[in-house]
């Protein structure tokens, strides 16, 4: 008998994220749950990577969670600190293996909104803009999109298109001159792909407690399921004990609100 919590939503989806990673990739990293998917990698199976930072940080010494790609922790002792459009360079010319994108809205063929809510000329809401989402979305081979997943956020198309996934599906991104595209969507329902010839967003695979009927509801457009969805299993104690006390101890992005 155990006494240790399940896996709260936000420890699942940064549990999956991690399980994205292989040993010895370069991993690009930005603010929030992908540098908790990161560095529980490293902690757990894939013990070789080198984590990238946004900002610059190359591989710092391990430490306590950073609040941003900012902080001085994804510097600290690092052998090598860029400029962040040098960052974004590596992925231009190859030396990035897998980065990860979060995004206000995610759309049927994974582009990405990180711009506004409504119309350009009258919107509702506007955000941060591109930052390096655009680089991320268009230079590297393999992305993983990564947020909270409500009908709102995963429209059919995107209010404003930032960051190109396959476009309008089918060929459309290849045609337009784009390498690769994103090869997964983590959010905490569970875990998507992008059917190869439609390239539309698939479910592969349901959180513990989730659905097909869950997933569903908590999107804006018809979701494709595969053939062999994957019921996916909870975190080992061995894991969470290590994504409580050791990678997000102070629960910086894994703690839920109240």
């Amino acid at each position: 008998m155990t006494n240790i919590a399940p896996a709260n939503p936000l420890e699942m989806l940064a549990y999956n994220l991690s399980l994205l990673i292989e040993d010895e990739q370069i991993v690009y990293v930005g603010t929030g749950l992908p540098m908790v998917g990161g560095m529980l990698a490293k902690k757990t199976h894939a013990k070789n990577i080198t984590l990238v930072y946004e900002s610059g940080g190359q591989d710092p010494l391990e430490g306590d969670m950073p609040w941003s790609v900012g902080c001085p922790f994804t510097y600290r002792k690092s052998p090598m600190s860029m400029e962040m459009s040098t960052s974004f360079g590596q992925c231009a010319i190859g030396y990035v293996d897998i980065a990860f994108q979060g995004g206000a809205q995610f759309d049927m063929y994974g582009n990405v909104n990180t711009s506004v809510i409504g119309s350009y000329e009258n919107p509702k809401t506007i955000l941060p803009g591109s930052g390096g989402g655009n680089d991320i979305g268009s230079l590297t081979e393999k992305s993983v999109l990564v947020g909270l997943q409500t009908p709102d956020r995963f429209p059919e198309k995107v209010d404003f298109l930032t960051t190109p996934g396959y476009l309008s599906g089918g060929n459309s991104r290849k045609e337009a001159g784009l390498l690769g595209g994103p090869i997964a969507v983590v959010t905490q329902v569970g875990v998507y792909d992008f059917e190869p010839e439609s390239k539309r967003m698939r479910l592969v695979g349901l959180n513990p407690g989730m659905t097909v009927e869950i997933a569903q509801a908590c999107t804006g457009f018809e979701l494709l399921v595969a053939d062999d969805l994957e019921m996916i299993a909870a975190p080992s104690e061995e894991v969470l004990t290590t994504l409580r006390t050791v990678v997000d101890p102070r629960g910086v992005f894994t703690s839920l609100p109240g």
